[in-house]
């Protein structure tokens, strides 16, 4: 069977899977596969009736993708790193001790922003505001609207990140 993929050249299709049964083992759905896929993150080989075959490395790119997703790493990151993979293969565990690292400063000052944002959370919205009684305390004539829009107070913490 004569396949052509839709990013690179072919590849062997010893182990190949269906859509379905990628999304089935992985947890994921097909619309997702095909979400992933637009974006760079995983690649297809297709058949000449032009249907989608996973190899079963995928399996493991998606594991990666959902794990670093799960703990707020966004896809564009999670993409560049996987590109820093030689010819698109499949992270091992010494390729997530690497990359780990490197967004563990990331994740320990979202860890510390998220920390602030718990104990504010009763007293304040950032101003927004939701007690005009304590806003006179805390944002007198209101002075932080003068800074932006939305929850300044809050988003200082986060840098302006609006990707949380």
């Amino acid at each position: 069977m004569k396949t052509a993929t839709t990013q690179g050249s072919p590849r062997p299709r010893g182990h190949d899977l269906t859509p379905g049964e990628v999304a089935r083992r992985s947890g994921v759905a097909v619309s997702t596969l095909h979400f992933y896929e637009k974006q760079g993150l995983i690649t297809s080989v297709r058949t000449t009736g032009n249907q989608r075959r996973y190899h079963r490395d995928v399996l493991r790119r998606i594991a990666f993708i959902r794990v670093a997703a799960r703990v707020g790493i966004t896809l564009a990151e999670i993409r560049a790193a996987l590109q820093t993979l030689p010819e698109q293969r499949t992270p091992t565990k010494a390729d997530w001790a690497r990359l780990s690292r490197r967004w563990r400063g990331e994740l320990n000052a979202r860890i510390t922003w998220l920390t602030q944002l718990r104990d504010d959370l009763d007293g304040c919205i950032g101003c927004g505001c939701l007690s005009l009684r304590a806003c006179s305390l805390f944002n007198p004539q209101d002075a932080l609207g003068e800074q932006g829009s939305g929850p300044v107070r809050l988003d200082r913490h986060r840098g302006h990140d609006a990707d949380l």
